[in-house]
């Protein structure tokens, strides 16, 4: 199962690149209202509600490029579907190796990647929905503003909320239990740890993924053995061998250090007499 998995890492890595460069290109020519045209109606004084919204330019510019809104929802519903898979594998592969990890993680994973894939969408048609609403209606600034989100737009969006804080819990779990199983290195699992926290808090993310897409294309090229230190030895044994802390690592060096010397030598004098010695020793014998 161990290729399926990869190509599902690098798959997951790929689509959700490919969804976010796509939908930033997207709305790269999105029309904004202007913050000095806002002033000016303000200043003007008088009822301004039955004058045009501002924001018309921006839905009418939706509506001619809807479709582009729903393929970037597609792919990266395409992309969290992905990740679930990936995660669910590694999740599967921690618990064989590790008895602490808790069952219900097993399908904490794909419960948040298809929650999120779901909402995605509903978020991409129930906008298309509030966006036809506005477009045929009046148009003035009041009744954009009376006008409330379809329920598709309300309910993908509550969702999304659960879905996220679901699929980053999924990562922190896993990666940090699989770090522990020894499955992933120290800096995959703190990083899978660092990717589920801006899973959960996308304000924190950046308009890119970029922490989660470089996580998941890394867990590919483990799992492909593909890297220059080889798999981790947890896969191959079947057993739990947790990786080293930097403590560890460093007895460990010592301890090959001490083994090169020559027995019942020490490192100083290994080395020989240091010349304040020899100076002393000559100056007594003077």
């Amino acid at each position: 199962m161990r290729p399926r998995a990869a190509a599902a890492a690098l798959g997951a890595g790929a689509l959700t690149l490919a969804g976010g460069i796509y939908s930033g290109m997207t709305f790269a020519d999105v029309p904004r209202a202007s913050v000095l045209s806002a002033l000016d109606r303000a200043a003007g004084g008088g009822d301004v509600g039955g004058l045009p919204s501002l924001r018309i330019p921006l839905y009418e510019w939706y509506s001619d490029h809807v479709a582009q809104f729903v393929i970037a929802a597609a792919i990266s519903a395409l992309g969290a579907l992905a990740i679930g898979g990936a995660l669910t594998f590694l999740a599967f592969a921690t618990a064989a190796r590790r008895e602490q990890f808790p069952r219900a993680g097993l399908y904490v994973p794909v419960v948040g990647a298809a929650l999120l894939a779901v909402a995605l969408l509903l978020v991409a048609l129930g906008t298309d929905a509030t966006v036809g609403s506005v477009l045929d209606g009046e148009r003035t600034v009041e009744a954009v503003g009376d006008l409330s989100a379809s329920s598709l737009l309300t309910a993908g969006q509550f969702i999304e909320v659960a879905a996220r804080f679901t699929l980053g819990a999924a990562f922190l779990l896993v990666a940090l239990n699989a770090m522990r199983a020894g499955l992933l290195t120290r800096f995959m699992g703190v990083l899978g740890v660092i990717g589920g926290v801006l899973l959960a808090l996308p304000v924190f993310g950046g308009p890119l993924p970029v922490v989660q897409v470089f996580w998941l294309l890394a867990l590919g090229f483990i799992l492909l053995d593909r890297l220059p230190r080889g798999l981790p030895p947890a896969w191959q044994t079947g057993t739990a061998q947790p990786w080293p802390s930097g403590a560890e690592l460093r007895a460990q060096r010592q301890g090959a250090a001490a083994e090169r010397e020559p027995a019942g030598e020490t490192p100083e004098a290994a080395a020989g007499p240091s010349p304040a010695t020899s100076r002393k020793k000559r100056k007594k014998r003077r």
